[in-house]
């Protein structure tokens, strides 16, 4: 460090201390100091051994007392391959702009030690951490299980060999308090050869965790696709998945408060959850975290608001200002990033992911129609485009694209006129409220689903992402053009957009409204997938009947030559979900909707998890499964733990 530094890392220490055992946590406690104002920040880079450095979690504020800043806990579960970990610490101010980093090792031994694989618990007693000695350079491995006395089996993805170093797997998808057996398969070329097995028994569900309880509607039945036998269900606090009857094969219970929710499942059987934790912005409790885990519950990656604002900022994104640095009242043009929501996809070229947030602006008196006289704090969107370690490079600002005409339209408020007050229970928190700005903000567009067309129908070579919009009732396509785009919309599918609805059955409100989960199937080549809830139509038709007012799972296809919608699909699904929802085509082509957000009393909530087989010739189809349960906010079929759906 040069002698005018004055960021200074103090102590990097781990518990335990080095060495230990792959699958052990080891929680890292880091203090600095800084002569400059706070705060200081701390971000975390983990470089395994003989590998790249990568950031896990990335700079977040630390905590103040007695001279000295301490950083958030780093929880670290080293599940790969032995060797010596490098682990990386940087404390930065990014007000001075002054930086300090320290870099310790840490020595990981083998969990398997003779020639006999070993077989152990994780945190989460129903996956279990397998370890086998290594295998030939060349060669691919996987774990086979199956229960005692059942012929059928499961396995996990394969994983190239390695050696010398041992093989390690998390197993998942199966039932509590059974017993396993286990063994590796290693394959070379197209030989197939089988290690020695062990034995697994799961463990009982926590008697302190909520555990949801199903009640099959209908069972499943000949025509049930059966090869995606997982449902995955994020529940608000527990995240379930099930067996097609309900039964649990899997779970995660994220830390108090416990409300994470899991918005995508990834391939490499790791998702991706919007978290509650502390930013750098005073409301630290609400959804401000990106992480993703593995299956054991591991931090694999972790960023947050505040280095996104910096981040944002440093690229010339106005919007995105730290929310707790304005006056009271903010000034008209004020404007801030005030926590993620909804959405996160993985699924864009090199490992880049996009993840949606709100964005705060105060825009003049009357604004929207507000008839309060004061300026009025409305919430649009931004959608970040991430790299592999989560750093930005291309973001989307709504409010750069609101001049009306075939873009937004700032004067188009939401279709049913939706509001936030800072003591509203189905808002999140509302920064710039206060003394001289209008009482309530104006929640514009409440985007809520995200999908990265990789294949444009007009024969473009990059992709573009499409993104669900609830409040406006419109599913829109921004030219994203793999980072090369303007950001223009370049359609707005809905009632009064851009594309006609070729109404087969002469239905009185043909298109979906305040949607979910829209998306185009079969790698972008399919028809574009969408939960309808309905509540614009159902505000709409006052008189309507039971085939109006309630939600629809629907499958759309749409030719941007003739800019005409043609449904596949549009089917009454028998309840009413004023919020939530999942669609999806499954291997069978039959479809699979979660209804979300079901209101059964005044104050409980359910969703139904519905398979309908299409009726050919018409768009309307047959339930083939049904199983009944708690709200759910997103739901996905799979195969198995190791395959979550292709959209």
């Amino acid at each position: 460090m040069p002698v005018h530094a004055t960021v200074k890392i103090q102590s990097v220490n781990p518990s335990p201390a080095s060495p230990q055992t792959i699958g052990q946590t080891i929680s890292w406690t880091v203090t600095a100091t800084d002569s400059h104002a706070g705060p200081l920040t701390f971000q975390f880079n983990v470089t395994p051994p003989g590998g790249q450095e990568e950031m896990v979690k990335d700079f977040n504020v630390g905590t103040f007392s007695s001279s000295t800043w301490t950083a958030q806990p780093f929880v670290w579960t080293p599940t790969g391959i032995e060797g010596t970990y490098q682990i990386n610490v940087v404390a930065k101010n990014f007000g001075s702009g002054e930086t300090a980093s320290s870099t310790v090792n840490f020595e990981v031994n083998p969990l398997v030690t003779g020639s006999t694989p070993v077989a152990v618990q994780t945190a989460n007693p129903l996956v279990a951490l397998f370890s086998a000695p290594s295998c030939p350079q060349g060669s691919n491995m996987r774990v086979s299980f199956q229960r005692s006395g059942v012929k059928s089996s499961s396995s996990t993805s394969w994983m190239a060999c390695h050696p010398p170093a041992s093989m390690t797997f998390e197993v998942a998808g199966m039932y509590r308090s059974t017993t396993y057996t286990m063994f590796s398969q290693t394959q070379t070329g197209t030989n197939v050869v089988n290690g020695p097995s062990v034995s697994f028994t799961t463990g009982a569900l926590a008697k302190t965790i909520p555990f949801p309880s199903y009640t099959t509607l209908v069972p499943p039945g000949a025509t049930t696709d059966v090869n995606d036998k997982v449902i995955l269900s994020d529940l608000g606090g527990t995240k379930v998945a099930t067996d097609l009857s309900g039964r649990i094969v899997w779970y995660y219970y994220p830390p108090a408060p416990h409300a994470d929710y899991i918005v995508r499942p990834l391939a490499n059987s790791t998702f991706l959850l919007i978290a509650v934790g502390q930013a750098w912005t005073p409301l630290s409790e609400k959804s401000q975290l990106l992480h993703q885990v593995d299956l054991a519950g591991n931090l694999i990656k972790e960023t947050n608001t505040g280095v996104i604002q910096q981040q944002l900022l440093a690229m010339g994104a106005t919007d995105a200002q730290p929310c707790n640095t304005f006056p009271h009242p903010a000034p008209v043009g004020s404007a801030c990033l005030s926590y993620f929501n909804h959405d996160m996809i993985q699924t864009l070229p090199n490992g880049y992911s996009a993840a949606l947030a709100n964005i705060e602006r105060i825009f003049p008196a009357g604004t929207q129609g507000d008839t309060s006289g004061l300026p009025v704090d409305i919430i649009g969107n931004i959608i970040v485009v991430l790299d592999q370690n989560w750093q930005v490079v291309w973001y989307w600002d709504a409010f750069e694209h609101d001049g009306g005409g075939t873009q937004l339209d700032i004067n188009r408020p939401a279709t049913l006129g939706e509001t936030c007050s800072s003591t509203q229970p189905d808002c999140q928190p509302m920064f710039l409220l206060g003394p001289g700005i209008a009482p309530l903000a104006h929640d514009w567009l409440h985007g809520n689903s995200l999908y990265y067309w990789a294949a444009p129908q007009n024969g473009g070579s990059q992709g573009d992402l499409i993104w669900s919009s609830r409040n406006q009732d419109w599913v829109m396509r921004i030219d994203y053009q793999d980072g090369a785009g303007t950001g223009n919309l370049v359609w707005r599918m809905g009632l009064d957009g851009d594309f006609t609805f070729n109404n087969l059955n002469s239905d009185r409100w043909p298109w979906f409204s305040h949607q979910h989960d829209a998306d185009i199937a079969l790698n972008g080549s399919g028809p574009l997938t969408v939960y309808d809830n309905g509540n614009t139509r159902r505000a709409d038709l006052s008189s309507c009947g039971p085939s109006d007012c309630h939600s629809r799972g629907m499958a759309l296809t749409f030719d941007e030559s003739t800019m005409q919608v043609t449904p596949l699909l549009s089917v009454d699904l028998g309840v009413s979900s004023f919020a939530w929802g999942s669609a999806q085509l499954l291997d069978n082509n039959n479809y699979f909707f979660g209804t979300g957000y079901v209101h059964v009393n005044p104050t409980g909530v359910m969703t139904q998890l519905i398979e309908i087989l299409p009726t050919p010739g018409t768009i309307t189809g047959t339930q083939v499964l049904n199983i009944q349960g708690p709200g759910s906010y997103r739901a996905w079929r799979m195969t198995s733990m190791y395959t979550p759906p292709v959209p």
